[in-house]
């Protein structure tokens, strides 16, 4: 080769293999490092959704959301962490870190957890240019609820983080989401939660989120809960609240012709703004554990009371559909009714030995005529037990003894024996209908919740049917069209019966019955009074304490709009109590407006019970 071309041709092939060792750095092997970076600096972030809005049946919005802010942490990406300046810029001590690294660590090293929750917008301010420094940690934005309006507690119900226990059972959660855990936030949690969202977030050597955002087509939108429509009436919801301030009780308020729940009162209740913010979580979960006042405690759902005489309705019914009375079928009430060698139930109607017909025995509470009535019903059979069995089956048909299915996640069977609960209970005797009379009057061994006894008041209302109670009207605007509430229930009483009863009821107000002081002028209500007797065992002995005061009304008599049963702790007769409060309910509702204002004033400043509930205090303690 000719020397002069030889290092030429060297220096041209070098050349070259630097330009091809070029062109490999810095596009092939440039775009591989790149995919590389971007793989190591996106970061799937999930976007929780905002709660659906809840309002009520007239559309009043109730219940919001509002923004708050999370640290999270994801301990495997925790890297050359200065431990005690973190802590002092979250103002926590060294111990709660641990405890919280701790938890985050069995919940996942490498998915992210809450690691300190509802920072206010101050303490967000304070923190959020610094979290760069902190490997490990980013801030994450979710709603919590915000309440327009103080009431109804029980009904909306609350949320909070979900438990290891959840996550363990249900793939859709993360540690740190919220979940409804009662009332309609819990029955409904998958119609107001919404869809989670996804985004692919590109983040810097320190941690950061830029605005740019990479494989959009793969990210996905969070989808915000539904909204829902309550059958809740707020303005009669929040004035059943204030007649029961300082007394402990319920009021159950429900649309006859359609179920729908218009009020559903416990007292005493909580403010629903204390489930939020961390500063009230003292208080809110000192809640839980008062056992004495109980609030946490839906009586209307929950509690169960003997009903008394509201239950003799029932009583009458039965035995007019068994056929052992007519409407013209009366007794003579000496001051009670004998049966047995020796047995007596004393009666308080007054009617001093006057003939007392079915519509008079409802208005006077004729426990002599209902007594009567039982045993003729329980003795038209052939053995004890067959005659319980079918007196049980009857009125169980009112939905007594039963869970109504209710669209709330709580609630109580309540108690309605048959022949079997007494073969049992009288083993080792022979036993007669008459051993259990005072079934007949609401005592005994009967147990109800205030709904199911409002719920019966509104099958005599519509003569004979029923449809399940239920607190949702509408999903983003459309009525529920679930079956379970929109299906007729029959209570196996022909329509005819009722006018006997429904007459008593009235007079119950218009004529000389035990409601006839808290009658409304222009509306005609009928109503039936109730006093439950009550007892408690302390220190191995029953004792007496003052009777339950019980009220069942709907109205109007003709075209009934509202059925309620309303149930006042320790408060003795029902016409001192329940009846008034029925009675301003139904007016609040019917006219917006009270025009008794003596009985307004005196359930809103009544101070007696308030003595009473302490005195029973300290004898449960």
């Amino acid at each position: 080769m000719n020397k002069k071309l030889f290092f030429p041709l060297v220096i041209a092939l070098l050349t070259l293999l630097l330009i091809l060792r070029l062109f490999y750095l810095q596009i092939i092997q440039h775009s591989h490092y790149k995919k590389l970076a971007s793989k190591n600096s996106r970061v799937k972030e999930y976007i929780a959704p905002d709660r659906g809005y809840i309002f009520d049946r007239n559309d009043t919005l109730l219940v919001t959301n509002q923004p708050v802010y999370d640290i999270m942490v994801v301990p495997k990406k925790i890297k050359n962490l200065d431990t005690l300046t973190f802590c002092q810029l979250l103002k926590i001590d060294k111990q709660t870190f641990i405890k919280k690294i701790k938890k985050a660590k069995v919940y996942s090293r490498r998915l992210a957890s809450v690691f300190q929750s509802h920072l206010t917008i101050d303490e967000l301010a304070q923190i959020q240019e610094l979290m760069f420094q902190y490997k490990g940690f980013y801030i994450q934005r979710r709603s919590l609820r915000k309440y327009k309006y103080e009431t109804a507690a029980n009904v909306l119900g609350y949320i909070r983080e979900v438990t290891p226990g959840v996550l363990a059972k249900n793939s859709y959660y993360r540690s740190g989401d919220l979940i409804g855990v009662s009332g309609v936030e819990k029955s409904y949690e998958n119609i107001l939660r919404g869809v989670r969202g996804e985004r692919y977030a590109v983040k810097n050597n320190y941690g950061q989120s830029s605005e740019e955002t990479v494989d959009t087509i793969n990210n996905i939108n969070a989808v915000a809960g539904k909204d829902i429509s309550l059958t809740i009436d707020l303005t009669l919801q929040r004035y059943g609240e204030l007649l029961m301030k300082g007394k402990r009780g319920a009021i159950v308020a429900i649309e006859p012709k359609t179920g729908e729940l218009l009020a559903l009162v416990t007292a005493p209740s909580y403010a629903p703004s204390l489930s939020v913010n961390k500063i009230n979580r003292k208080a809110f979960n000192a809640l839980f554990r008062d056992t004495i006042q109980q609030p946490m405690l839906d009586r209307g759902l929950q509690a169960m009371y003997p009903p008394g005489s509201p239950f003799k309705a029932v009583t009458g019914l039965i035995a007019l559909q068994n056929k052992v009375i007519t409407p013209s079928t009366f007794v003579h009430c000496y001051h009670g009714f004998h049966y047995g060698k020796h047995a007596f139930m004393a009666c308080h109607c007054g009617t001093n030995g006057s003939p007392v017909y079915l519509d008079k025995a409802v208005y006077r509470s004729c426990n002599t005529y209902f007594s009567n009535a039982y045993r003729k019903v329980t003795e038209h059979f052939e053995t004890s037990k067959e005659g319980l069995d079918s007196w049980s089956e009857q009125v169980k048909k009112f939905g007594f003894g039963k869970f109504l299915g209710v669209d709330l996640p709580v609630g109580s069977k309540g108690f309605i024996p048959d022949g079997s609960f007494y073969n049992h209970y009288y083993s080792k005797y022979k036993w007669y209908p008459m051993a259990t009379l005072s079934n007949a009057i609401g005592q005994g061994e009967v147990l109800t919740t205030p709904i199911q006894l409002a719920n019966m008041t509104a099958a005599i209302a519509n003569k004979g049917y029923y449809y399940t109670p239920h607190v949702v009207k509408k999903i983003e605007g459309k009525a529920i069209a679930n079956i379970k509430f929109t299906t007729k229930h029959l209570v196996g009483i022909d329509g005819e019966y009722f006018k006997p009863i429904i007459s008593g009821m009235y007079d119950v107000y218009a004529k000389k019955g035990t409601g006839r002081f808290a009658r409304i002028p222009g509306i005609k209500i009928c109503g039936k009074t109730g006093t439950s007797e009550n007892y408690i065992r302390t220190d191995g002995k029953r004792i007496k304490l003052p009777d339950h005061s019980i009220f069942i009304a709907f109205a109007p008599k003709d075209n009934p709009k509202i059925a309620l049963a309303v149930f006042v702790e320790n408060a003795g007769f029902g016409s001192t109590y329940a009846a008034p409060i029925a009675s301003l309910m139904v007016e609040k509702y019917l006219r917006g407006t009270i025009s008794r204002t003596d009985l307004e004033w005196r359930m809103l400043n009544d101070k007696q019970l308030a003595k009473m509930y302490k005195s029973i205090i300290a004898l449960k303690e």
